[in-house]
């Protein structure tokens, strides 16, 4: 890794765009990059007289806040182990994960600091907040008095923010993933893995110094830290955090005050903007008559492109989607209407890249081509046709996961391939096409495999559903649970009972667009949103029978 890796890119970017914009909270305070360096340097004061050793773990739990990233970016430079642990875990989870992790600090915002227990975590040497950057906590030291010695003492000189040179294979995050099977495990991402991720984003995508970032992705996850913060940091970006829940309406608001140069999202987000905002207005008659005549078809969807980039703020390149599938539907939509978005793909265990191609040169279907340094096989007799588990290997890889060898043997193959555990084929260019999660897949009672992602994104497409999920209900027998619509029932002033006769037709609707060997034999209406992923992927082994 040429000039230390990550750590020599934040070097470089705070010396090189000092007086430029870095970090803004939405409707809250900036720092310019001088700034970001200045208070990395208290921080470095701080683990100094805590006795912080490089590779000790620091843990780091908050909303997507500026001093969130400058405590990430302090601790990894310092030499440190980074855990960002997830703002929406419960206290018994964060707990769990400050002393599975065996940190020495915690950073954590006062509101998330109401859900901490100290006497649950007593090996910690102190807790502090990321707001204040006081002690609310002392612990095992007297973290107060070392802060107020720093403030009284310290004095920025750029000149002496001095990072240490750092092994490519030394530990840099310590992620803790909360997946859709239901367990936590810790991913031991190295420095070259965070490195090879920046560095292909630098050489493949097109940011630039002070062009303007949204981060709203929880930065605790490997997608929106990577893609919203690391990457932008290290090209000159100005980036602002959202800093509070971010709903679709808050969201959309910030994109059209901020107007980004580049927009992250999970799928959820654009199919709820399609079927909410575009969908209805496409369903009118004079509308549909005139889709029916090429020339004026073409008018339409140029309004409809027009009117969906302005919901995003008007300035962006294009969006890149990640985290999950898109729904077929929406994807071939937004493609007719020259809609500039594209799929990636990817796992925390990865750092997160395996594939991406920008809008204008992707594979329609497909998650993008393989990205560099890395290599990909399918375990299948015929790789582009024949359907098999996607395995991995090159720099972005982690290490393994933390304390659990038997997860990271059965995760490892002998040749050292990584096992994704997700499904799918490639093509000879190495576009990867994803067809569902190997422990999703359902064994029809014919002997035929369903991934019951496909049936899902069907059934997503169709009035009145909000979400579903589909399981085995024994013998290959499938059932779908479906949550419905209620704001489009709503405005349709539908009854209970003529919302639940809506679900009950699905079931045929669906059977006549299915293959018979993935035909449900029971659709249940589910009165209550399905648990989530923070990527917002539904927790499905808590619905499995």
């Amino acid at each position: 890794m040429d000039n230390n890796g990550f750590i020599g890119m934040i070097d470089h970017a705070i010396k090189t765009y000092q007086y430029h914009q870095a970090f803004s909270d939405y409707d809250g305070r900036s720092y310019t990059y001088q700034e970001v360096g200045e208070r990395i340097g208290w921080i470095h004061q701080l683990f100094q007289k805590c006795d912080i050793q490089p590779g000790d773990k620091v843990a780091l739990i908050g909303r997507n806040l500026s001093s969130f990233a400058i405590t990430y970016l302090a601790t990894v430079s310092y030499g440190a182990v980074i855990v960002p642990i997830l703002s929406d875990f419960g206290s018994s989870e964060i707990h769990h994960i400050v002393n599975h992790s065996e940190s020495k600090l915690l950073f954590t915002t006062n509101v998330i600091f109401n859900k901490i227990d100290e006497s649950k975590i007593p090996k910690v040497h102190g807790i502090v907040s990321i707001e204040t950057f006081n002690s609310l906590v002392n612990g095992t030291q007297d973290i107060a008095q070392y802060i107020q010695k720093i403030d009284t003492e310290f004095i920025y000189k750029p000149e002496e923010l001095k990072f240490p040179l750092i092994n490519p294979e030394t530990l840099m995050v310590l992620s803790y993933t909360s997946g859709t099977s239901g367990f936590s495990k810790g991913v031991m991402l190295p420095h070259r893995s965070i490195w090879s991720n920046v560095l292909y984003a630098q050489e493949h995508l097109q940011l630039n110094i002070n062009d303007r970032i949204v981060s709203f992705l929880p930065l605790a996850h490997a997608y929106g830290c990577l893609f919203e913060f690391l990457w932008p940091f290290s090209v000159g970006c100005h980036i602002t955090f959202l800093s509070r829940t971010p709903s679709p309406k808050i969201i959309t608001e910030a994109f059209q005050k901020i107007k980004p140069h580049l927009i992250l999202s999970v799928p959820l987000i654009l199919e709820k903007i399609f079927k909410k905002r575009i969908l209805p207005a496409l369903e009118k008659r004079t509308i549909k008559a005139i889709t029916k005549i090429p020339v004026l078809n073409q008018v339409v969807f140029q309004k409809v492109k027009k009117q969906l980039t302005e919901v995003f703020g008007g300035e962006f390149q294009q969006i890149i989607i990640g985290g999950a599938a898109l729904n077929k539907d929406v994807e071939d939509f937004l493609r007719k209407i020259g809609f500039p978005f594209t799929i990636g793909y990817g796992m925390t265990e990865c750092g997160p890249l395996i594939s991406y191609e920008p809008y204008d040169s992707t594979e329609p279907r497909s998650a993008g081509r393989l990205v560099d340094r890395m290599q990909v096989k399918i375990d299948s007799s015929n790789p582009y046709k024949e359907v098999g588990e996607i395995m991995v290997k090159g720099k972005n890889t982690m290490l393994g996961y933390y304390k659990n060898e038997e997860a990271t043997q059965e995760t490892f193959d002998a040749d050292g391939w990584l096992h994704t555990g997700d499904l799918g084929v490639i093509d000879a260019n190495n576009f990867i096409y994803i067809k569902g999660r190997s422990k999703n897949m359902i064994l029809s009672g014919s002997g035929q495999n369903i991934y019951p992602e496909e049936i899902e994104a069907k059934l997503n497409s169709m009035d009145y559903v909000q979400e579903c999920l589909v399981r085995d209900m024994g013998d290959g027998k499938l059932e779908a649970l479906i949550y419905p619509d209620f704001e489009l029932a709503d405005s349709e002033a539908l009854s209970e009972k003529q919302v639940k006769e809506k679900i009950a037709s699905i079931k045929s609707l669906a059977n006549q667009e299915l293959p018979a060997y993935m035909n449900l034999a029971k659709v249940t209406l589910y009165h209550e949103e399905f648990e989530k992923t923070p990527k917002k992927s539904i927790k499905r082994y808590k619905y499995m029978k």
